[in-house]
C-alpha cells in the first residue's frame, strides 16, 4: 500500500498548505527578485505544469533544489497538526506494508508522522529526491517504488488526494482511492472517500487490504526507525 502524505493523512483545511504557500511565495520574491503578485502567479504556474512550484523553478530560473525545498517546508506544525489515535489504530490493524511516497521531503515526512503520532506505522518514505526531484504525478517514479518494494502493481493499492497522481497509479496497473469530499458524479478510481479513516475502515470491512504475496515481510516487522 502506497500513500500520500499532505492533504491525505490529515485535513487539507488544516492551514499547513498555506504556510507553505507563503514560503514559496517569499522564497520566489527574494530569489527571483519579482514582486509577491508575480511570486504567487509563478508558484501557481508551475505547480499546474509540473506537479511542483520547484520542477518549474529549476527547469526555467536554475534554482538549486534543497535551498528551495527548506525554504517551502520551514512549518509550524505543530500549530495545524494534531494526534490522531483513531488514524493509528486502523493503519495499525492493516495487514499489509504501507510506504509513504511524498512530493515533500523525507524530513518534512516524519516530522508529519510523528506529530500524527504514526510514523512507526510505515516501513518507508519515498520522497522527492527519490527520483531526481522528479514530482508526482510520473508513471515512471512509481514504478521505482515498486520495484524497490518488491511488489506487483496489481497487488498495489495507491492512495492519494490529487485525482492526476492516481491517474499515474492507474496507468501502470495500481488499484487506487482518491481522498477528496464526494461532488457527485462517477469517477475512474477503485475507492473514493472523504477522508483516510473511511477509507481504511471501509477497506478492513472489505478485507481488500490484504497482500497478495504473503512472502512480504509483515508492516509491523519492518517500520520506519
Amino acid at each position: 500500500m502506497i500513500i500520500d502524505l499532505d492533504n491525505t493523512l490529515y485535513h487539507a483545511d488544516n492551514g499547513l498548505f498555506a504556510q507553505m504557500d507563503d514560503n514559496i511565495n517569499r522564497f520566489i520574491h527574494d530569489r527571483l527578485g519579482v514582486s509577491w503578485q508575480e511570486a504567487d502567479t509563478l508558484r501557481l504556474r508551475y505547480w499546474k505544469q509540473y506537479g511542483t512550484t520547484l520542477t518549474g523553478l529549476m527547469r526555467h530560473h536554475d534554482i538549486a533544489p534543497e535551498p528551495f525545498l527548506h525554504a517551502a517546508h520551514n512549518l509550524e506544525i505543530d500549530q495545524s497538526i494534531n494526534a490522531a489515535p483513531e488514524l493509528r489504530a486502523l493503519l495499525m490493524r492493516l495487514p499489509t506494508r504501507a510506504v509513504i511516497h511524498t512530493n515533500g521531503t523525507r524530513e518534512h515526512a516524519e516530522r508529519v508522522l510523528l506529530r500524527l503520532g504514526i510514523l512507526d506505522c510505515f516501513a518507508a518514505i519515498y520522497d522527492i529526491r527519490f527520483n531526481h526531484y522528479q514530482p508526482k504525478p510520473c508513471s515512471n517514479t512509481l514504478a521505482m517504488v515498486l520495484q524497490q518494494e518488491q511488489v506487483d502493481a496489481a497487488a498495489t493499492l495507491v492512495i492519494d488526494d490529487i485525482a492526476d497522481n492516481l491517474r499515474a497509479a492507474a496507468a501502470i496497473g495500481c488499484r487506487t482511492a482518491w481522498i477528496a469530499q464526494p461532488c457527485g458524479g462517477a469517477h475512474p478510481f477503485n475507492y473514493r472517500e472523504a477522508t483516510i479513516t473511511a477509507l481504511l475502515m471501509r477497506l478492513l470491512m472489505q478485507g481488500s487490504a490484504r497482500t497478495h504475496d504473503q512472502s512480504r515481510i509483515p508492516l509491523k516487522e519492518n517500520r520506519v526507525p
